[in-house]
């Protein structure tokens, strides 16, 4: 699995809608506006609400990612594992990056990618990228 160029533009452009469960497998979905890539590997995201997707990181780190490019009929979904930090490295630069563009994020959420998949319209849909 790689992340291409015309993912990570999709990525750069488009609003995450992150999917993750409850404790007792119940599904939440919402917009993260701050989601971008890190490396090929991981996705960030900075925790500014502390609501119920930083709840349900931290009850079973499941978690979906989908982007999509409405205009041109195609996006990804990025599925993974995800942790919350509220210190180290990668905090420091969520909290770098917010300035100026929002303020002080409580946590970064960063998401380990496993799996991709395609979210073209047409025959290709919902199948792995591999």
């Amino acid at each position: 699995m790689k992340v291409t160029k015309e993912m990570k533009e999709i990525i750069s452009t488009q609003l995450a809608i992150v999917a993750t469960v409850d404790a007792e497998g119940n599904p939440d979905i919402g917009p993260k506006r701050s989601m971008r890539l890190y490396d090929d590997n991981i996705l960030i995201y900075n925790e500014n609400t502390g609501g119920q997707t930083l709840e349900n990181i931290k009850n079973n780190g499941k978690i979906a990612i989908a982007f999509v490019d409405r205009e041109r009929l195609m996006g990804y979904r990025f599925v993974g594992k995800a942790e919350i930090q509220d210190s180290g490295e990668l905090f420091e630069s969520a909290k770098e990056w917010a300035k100026g563009r929002m303020g002080e994020p409580k946590a970064v959420g960063v998401i380990h990618i496993e799996r991709i998949f395609n979210l073209h319209s047409g025959a290709n849909a919902g199948t792995e990228v591999k």
